[in-house]
């Protein structure tokens, strides 16, 4: 069963951890999450981005899959099912099609209309009991398309935003999605105190985990992050993986280019990464 991450971020945010957001992609990312987050007693937030639910054939093929694999596993933890980075249309499209949590990225859009569209979202997302993300300054790096500089969000616009009756919200904090430049400043950890002072008790969300130095990881949970996302470093640990099973020619043995075989090590390297995660966050045995 999927449900709201309201609970989990707000037990997370009272007990000074972070409940992991892991991307999925395919069967064999969903499968090792979940199994994963079963293995250690924790709570976890599936995200999927509108381009990967394009990609897996559909919301309703996700919602499918991801209910199946909970029965099928046996899976006892509380699991919520988000979109990633939705525009108002995808939003909309994942709550009818049964997701149980969304995002609504409006940060692309002037202050007002991103307020206006929320609003809309909250009334929805209230009656029917699904948790809803927003965002305010638009996270650096470059997701399905969208590019930014990973500016800093304003914590009066924030407070805007968080008292529209959003569950979280993600506040652009330096934080980039992709590899980490060289030259990257770091998390502005000023910012985040004074937005984290504006929305009290409200969960905020770290975009862009992959490549955070553990020290910065923890500082910012210290400082109000109850949601972190990760995506980029399980897609790595999987390629180098599956690169190092062709290069030593395994798939060219026996029955070894069978894709349970072929993908299993990039499935072990995906769980590994994930328990990794879930290890700095402090989410292990909060289930």
């Amino acid at each position: 069963m999927l449900v709201s991450a309201k609970e989990m971020l707000e037990k997370a945010k009272a007990g000074k951890y972070a409940v992991g957001q892991f991307n999925i992609n395919n069967l064999e990312w969903t499968k090792a999450i979940l199994l994963t987050a079963q293995e250690l007693n924790s709570p976890v937030i599936l995200g999927v981005s509108e381009g990967a639910g394009k990609y897996m054939c559909g919301y309703e093929t996700v919602v499918g899959m991801v209910k199946g694999m909970i029965k099928c596993l046996n899976i006892t933890v509380p699991v919520a099912l988000h979109l990633d980075h939705g525009s108002y249309e995808g939003a909309k499209a994942c709550i009818n099609a049964g997701f149980s949590s969304v995002m609504f990225d409006g940060s692309h859009y002037p202050i007002e209309e991103n307020i206006a569209k929320t609003t809309e979202l909250v009334n929805a997302c209230n009656v029917l009991g699904i948790s809803l993300e927003a965002e305010v300054g638009s996270i650096g790096g470059e997701e399905d398309g969208v590019v930014g500089a990973g500016e800093c969000a304003d914590p009066n616009e924030c407070k805007m935003v968080a008292d529209l009756g959003v569950t979280m919200l993600a506040a652009g904090i330096g934080n980039i999605h992709g590899k980490y430049p060289a030259n990257w400043a770091g998390l502005n950890f000023d910012v985040l105190g004074a937005i984290s002072e504006k929305v009290g008790d409200m969960p905020l969300v770290l975009h862009g985990g992959t490549g955070i130095p553990e020290d910065m990881i923890k500082k910012a949970i210290s400082l109000g992050v109850s949601k972190i996302n990760v995506n980029t470093e399980c897609q790595l640990a999987f390629a180098a993986a599956t690169r190092s099973y062709v290069e030593a020619g395994k798939d060219l043995s026996g029955k070894g280019f069978d894709p349970r075989k072929l993908l299993a090590p990039g499935f072990e390297a995906i769980k590994a990464t994930v328990k990794e995660k879930m290890e700095l966050f402090g989410s292990v045995n909060k289930a």
